[in-house]
């Protein structure tokens, strides 16, 4: 039976290596790029990366290069199906102007976090990282 459960580890990765991947990090941010190689704490290099930042069905790409990412900032890693990538709805802008469009609503989940940290501290709870910040 125990052969049935998936091989969840990071060598199964492996299939993923010099594949195009997008990896969603803890902060939110979302890499697109080649997956060149990893590590047993999943740390991962990325090859011709870049962040690419969304609007609702809009979104801008911003180059990175060569991107190394430690392994516990990693939220999810998906490969890139090459064939059907080009017929998702969303249309590429300009950075100029997605930015200030992706800025305020960065300032808008801050707030947010800010506020539920408040209410969550009332209730004897610690955002994480947050003990003995004092907020």
């Amino acid at each position: 039976m125990d052969s049935l459960i998936p091989f969840t580890t990071s060598g199964s990765l492996v299939d993923c290596v010099d594949k195009k991947v997008l990896i969603v990090l803890r902060d939110g941010r979302k890499l697109v790029g080649v997956l060149r190689s990893y590590d047993q704490f999943a740390n991962l290099v990325l090859e011709d990366s870049y962040e690419r930042i969304f609007h609702g069905l809009e979104y801008a790409d911003v180059w990175k290069g060569v991107f190394v990412i430690r392994g516990e900032n990693v939220v999810l890693l998906g490969e890139i199906d090459l064939d059907v990538e080009d017929e998702v709805p969303l249309v590429q802008v300009p950075l100029q102007h997605i930015m200030p469009l992706h800025n305020a609503e960065n300032e808008v989940r801050k707030k947010n976090e800010i506020e539920k940290g408040k209410i969550l501290m009332k209730h004897g709870f610690v955002k994480e990282g947050g003990e003995g910040d004092g907020y």
